[in-house]
């Protein structure tokens, strides 16, 4: 089983969702970094479940302890050790999964490659084991401001509810006011009141975040197998629940031309800048030091609290009814997510990229 992340930049994570708690190994941060440990909790709790009416009514505090690697507010360069303790599970809501495969969860991949699985909220297939990647996230993040680079996600369609695709139409510092992270007021509430009414039904929606990346210099990401956008797509699509990644023009961008997709290069006092950026911020796999943006598809959760058809571990046909507390959809919690792993690829990359020259 692989747990860990990234190449000098690294994140090892650990734990199940009903075990004694989650946690990491972070590697790799240089040495002198100026740790804020409210800012670290602040990303956690953007995470946490309970926020609101429109996420699972499961009540964590999510309180992350440092163990090693920190010290007088700086990091050491030494491996920092971190856990998050469990403290309010219901494990016995899941005793009616024990021997059943739930639909579109990974019961049944889980225990077909490995001969068992622990029932209880899905144990190490869990998004509780998110939580350790927002904190090697934050840790990133910390990073990467010291260096001019921000990364900002925020949900940007629930449903058939969506906002323009262009981003700077928007103002980013509204995408905290609200349940959904969204940096329109009065979408947000469409959005908000969609969710409610699924989740009243019992059932559950998917949507999109946008992540956008700025600051982000030129000159990172490799031209063959470890292209920039290639290593954001893989980190977005190890996020439980993602089902798509486009970047720059994307999809969208089939219904044009070439003369119309390209990126025009021009002198700008001195300096090469382009007049658009369809590319997204990448080109030829390599960052261009325009704003890198991407979208990332979620699924609706596979957790229905309604009845549904399904099969044991022996291959007989049951309705399976779920208990417990699940979120109707995922993305209000999952944009600190998409901004972790965002920005621990960029700072991975931003280091490797750091040896190639020596």
């Amino acid at each position: 089983m692989r747990n860990t992340f990234g190449n000098i930049f690294t994140l090892t994570t650990f734990g199940e969702s009903h075990g004694a708690g989650v946690g990491g190994v972070v590697d790799g941060l240089p040495a002198g970094i100026d740790i804020d440990l409210d800012f670290i909790q602040g990303e956690l709790d953007r995470r946490k479940p309970g926020q609101s009416k429109i996420t699972t009514g499961r009540q964590e505090g999510d309180v992350v302890e440092i163990l090693s690697g920190v010290f007088e507010g700086k990091s050491t360069g030494c491996p920092i050790g971190f856990l998050v303790r469990n403290t309010n599970q219901h494990s016995k809501d899941y005793e009616n999964v024990r021997n059943v495969y739930r639909p579109s969860h990974a019961d049944y991949t889980y225990s077909t490659k490995y001969g068992l699985r622990d029932h209880r909220g899905g144990g190490r297939s869990s998004a509780r084991e998110t939580i350790s990647r927002c904190v090697g996230g934050a840790f990133a993040k910390l990073a990467l401001r010291q260096m001019g680079i921000e990364v900002i996600a925020y949900t940007s369609q629930v449903g058939s509810i969506a906002l323009e695709r262009d981003y700077h139409k928007y103002d980013f510092s509204q995408i905290e006011s609200n349940p959904v992270r969204c940096p329109d007021q009065e979408k947000a509430k469409e959005m908000e009141q969609l969710i409610l009414d699924v989740k009243t039904d019992g059932d559950t929606i998917g949507g999109v975040i946008t992540c956008v990346v700025k600051g982000c210099p030129a000159g990172l990401g490799e031209p063959a197998f470890s292209k920039l956008h290639a290593e954001l797509g893989a980190a977005m699509l190890g996020i439980n629940a993602v089902k798509g990644f486009e970047y720059g023009e994307g999809f969208d961008g089939v219904g044009q031309r070439g003369s119309e997709q390209n990126d025009i290069f021009f002198n700008d006092n001195g300096l090469i800048n382009t007049r658009t950026n369809h590319s997204g911020g990448v080109q030829g796999g390599i960052s261009n030091g325009q704003d890198i943006y991407f979208r990332v598809l979620f699924k609706p959760v596979a957790t229905q609290l309604r009845p549904q058809p399904t099969v044991n571990k022996d291959g007989e046909e049951t309705v399976l009814e779920v208990k417990g507390r699940h979120d109707p959809c995922v993305l209000p919690r999952a944009v600190p997510v998409v901004e972790a792993m965002a920005a621990m690829t960029i700072l991975d990359h931003y280091l490797l990229n750091k040896t190639v020259k020596l």
